[in-house]
């Protein structure tokens, strides 16, 4: 597991796009992709973590944003997306690089993790839930939603 930097922006893009398109999910070109992390991957509220094998072969990555909120003295973190390639699954990579992005968002003062997950997602909702995290706030009886907009 490592921070990644500029310099991996090519293979960043590359996994977000694999992950859209196993997915089906709509998504901009890999190359497109990188283009944008190579800028990102600057911005110090930007934080990827990359999982890579022996080789040195990129495995996976976490993506993670942070921003300013009235709820903590530190800002509030979110976890973009968590993609680990099909084969290299169940080794607990995607278990790593979650504990390394809650590690990484800690550093930065977070006072608290988002991550959207699609209801049907049962298998990922699971695991975010095995790790601690909630869609039913202590004391309520109902589940948090995300509600989006494209503009």
């Amino acid at each position: 597991m490592r921070t990644a930097a500029q310099d991996d922006a090519v293979t960043v893009g590359q996994l977000l796009h694999a992950f859209n398109t196993e997915f089906d999910s709509p998504t901009p070109t890999a190359l497109l992709l990188g283009e944008r992390f190579r800028r990102l991957l600057t911005l110090p509220d930007v934080l990827v973590v990359l999982a890579e094998d022996e080789a040195g072969d990129a495995t996976g990555f976490a993506f993670l944003t942070v921003r300013p909120t009235p709820y903590y003295d530190g800002p509030l973190a979110q976890l973009e997306e968590l993609y680990v390639r099909p084969g290299r699954r169940d080794r607990g990579i995607g278990t790593a690089l979650l504990a390394e992005a809650v590690d990484g968002v800690r550093l930065r003062g977070a006072g608290e993790m988002h991550i959207d997950v699609d209801e049907v997602d049962v298998d990922t909702r699971r695991f975010y839930e095995r790790h601690g995290f909630l869609n039913i706030e202590p004391g309520e009886d109902y589940r948090m939603l995300c509600y989006i907009r494209e503009f």
